[in-house]
């Protein structure tokens, strides 16, 4: 199982903007593997805590109240827990066996510097595989999943959810408990 934290749009299919499984290409470029211009980076994590927790490091050193969980186009964050049973190939880089074959150091894996980061995933891409694992830089513990768009999508369904998350959601309470941030 997969978890994908994303912008809902109730009355939205799971491929169109504001569905579980739509990838927003066009608003990519500056995250962690993001490269629009060769393939969409859908990120989502193994476990609900990490998905969550990825959002809301933007927000250390604030409190969060619930209007902090509605976009200002009116869509709400919502919570998904996609099936990947059908997904074959991904690479797992929390694997040192994987990291000596590929030449990789851990240290390539887990910077923040985006430069080399976007780098390791275009090289991956180019390998021909839908995805890869990695562990958050938040919580070692916690593996999270890259996937290519264009080549992952289509073996994923939507098998729990979405569900709005807010202040009172457990994970969102787990989530922040474990980075540091304040809810209200």
């Amino acid at each position: 199982m997969l978890y994908r934290l994303f912008p809902w749009d109730l009355a939205a299919d799971a491929s169109s903007p504001g569905g579980a499984l739509f990838n927003p290409r066009a608003q990519q470029g500056r995250g962690r593997h993001d490269n629009p211009d060769l393939y969409g980076a859908l990120y989502v994590a193994r476990v609900e805590v990490s998905a969550v927790a990825e959002w809301l490091a933007g927000f250390r050193g604030q409190m969060l109240v619930p209007d902090d969980f509605v976009r200002t186009d009116g869509r709400r964050w919502a919570l998904v827990g996609l099936d990947d049973a059908a997904l074959r190939g991904i690479v797992d880089l929390d694997d040192p066996v994987e990291l000596e074959a590929r030449r990789m150091r851990p240290s390539r894996v887990a910077t923040r510097t985006r430069s080399t980061t976007q780098q390791v995933a275009e090289t991956l891409f180019a390998e021909g595989i839908p995805g890869f694992g990695w562990w958050s830089t938040l919580e070692a513990a916690w593996p999270n999943v890259t996937l290519f768009a264009e080549r992952a999508l289509d073996a994923l369904n939507v098998a729990e959810g979405p569900r709005e998350i807010g202040i009172d959601d457990p994970v969102v309470r787990a989530a922040a408990a474990a980075i540091g941030v304040t809810l209200s």
